[in-house]
């Protein structure tokens, strides 16, 4: 499922290839006909990411709320104006081992990488791109067919002049109203992009501490804390070295406070880079090669049976409500 700063990733290319631009709306799987319908011919006004969901507006106050779930992705092809604020590399712009957005040339940083973070403007390039959690990013910078042909079960399909933005397999796709969007996003908790960092801090540090709840299953309850999924929750509480199994209300204050401060990091790093990066202190080839390879830049998660970098122990993985989580018995006691 992809987490927070995957869908943020998103929200800004929704901002730059479809807010303020009138589009066409279509169902070509045939299951959202009816919400379709009343988008078409609508210019989109406004994008927002909340945790992991997405919220986009068009003028009539119809909001089309999205989920992608465990299997959903956005495939975007067409002239896609790339967000020179965010990196990207070769592909997929989504979560555990995305790649970016392909652009029809290499472009490296400072750490070898290939990316799209020293462009001083947003510039266009002709791609086809796939936005999402498990699927594999496709890029193309030569001559496609406009509008390019409808590939497999499509639940939405937005359509601008130049950009064509095809939603598949979500979770949610449905239109709200103003109040219905209001509704949905307070009940979730605070998201570091979105809400005032430091009122969000109380509130996560005070919900956390009022709760019988496992801290482990708290940071994957979007009610208490937006965006954070199982990459991040393994990983920020291997950092706090904080056990998953205590109560939220058993966890020291301070420790509380240092799991959201380092969400706010973390966030920051994931949407700037889109790579879910938990290392620090990497030197150039070190970071490189977190960069190219998901297995190199995490200190748990998906190591189980493997030693922990610390301590040597073996990493453990168990069920937690029905998600794996890894740990590490010994430095997380």
């Amino acid at each position: 499922m992809p987490e927070g700063h995957s869908v943020h990733r998103i929200a800004r290319q929704f901002d730059l290839n479809i807010v303020g631009r009138r589009v066409s709306a279509s169902s070509p799987q045939g299951r959202f006909v009816e919400g379709a319908a009343a988008l078409d011919g609508r210019t989109a006004v406004e994008v927002r990411a909340v945790g992991k969901q997405m919220f986009l507006a068009f003028e009539g106050d119809e909001w089309l709320r999205v989920h992608l779930g465990m299997y959903g992705a956005w495939d975007f092809a067409g002239e896609i104006i790339v967000d020179p604020t965010i990196a990207a590399a070769n592909g997929r712009m989504g979560q555990t081992n995305q790649r970016g957005t392909t652009v029809d040339e290499p472009m490296m940083d400072a750490a070898g990488e290939n990316s799209l973070t020293s462009i001083g403007a947003p510039r266009r390039a002709r791609v086809h791109v796939r936005m999402s959690e498990q699927t594999t990013g496709l890029g193309d910078d030569g001559e496609m067919p406009w509008p390019p042909p409808v590939v497999g079960q499509v639940r939405l399909r937005l359509l601008t002049d130049a950009t064509c933005a095809d939603l598949r397999g979500p979770t949610a796709c449905q239109l709200q109203t103003p109040d219905e969007v209001a509704a949905t996003i307070a009940k979730l908790g605070p998201d570091p992009l979105v809400d005032d960092v430091q009122e969000g801090e109380e509130r996560f540090v005070a919900t956390v501490r009022r709760k019988p709840t496992a801290i482990g299953l708290l940071l994957m309850d979007q009610t208490v804390v937006s965006g954070i999924g199982n990459v991040y929750r393994a990983e920020l509480l291997f950092r706090a070295r904080q056990n998953p199994h205590t109560p939220g209300r058993e966890v020291r204050e301070e420790v509380v406070r240092d799991l959201w401060r380092d969400w706010v990091r973390l966030l920051a790093i994931g949407v700037e880079t889109g790579q879910m990066m938990t290392m620090d202190d990497l030197d150039p080839e070190a970071y490189r090669k977190a960069m190219a390879h998901r297995d190199d830049r995490h200190w748990v998660y998906h190591r189980a049976g493997l030693p922990c970098r610390v301590c040597g122990t073996e990493i453990v993985v168990e069920e937690a409500a029905g998600r794996k989580l890894y740990w590490c018995p010994s430095c997380q006691a």
